[in-house]
């Protein structure tokens, strides 16, 4: 599944639960490595609404799917790196 540069409610309305749990989790990825990586940058000057436009965007891109998905009732689970890194 691609997801599309603008996502729109037609886009979503369209996807199965576990497909928009993927795109949720895939647009997650990309807008928390780059929150990241802002963020070790800039330290405690890090600020989201100051940040470079690829990090907004991505975050805008994010919280649309996030909202919708929420608004679906499903429910995003993501497990923290060290609990998996002992999982493992």
């Amino acid at each position: 599944m691609k997801v599309p540069e603008h996502i729109t409610g037609t886009w979503m309305d369209g996807l199965s639960d576990a497909d928009l749990l993927l795109a949720e989790a895939r647009l997650h990825k990309t807008y928390t490595a780059l929150e990241n990586a802002e963020r070790k940058a800039r330290g405690e000057q890090f600020s989201l609404m100051r940040g470079p436009a690829e990090l907004l965007a991505a975050w805008g891109r994010w919280s649309r799917i996030s909202a919708y998905t929420r608004g679906r009732g499903l429910h995003v689970r993501r497990t923290p790196k060290k609990v998996r890194a002992v999982a493992s």
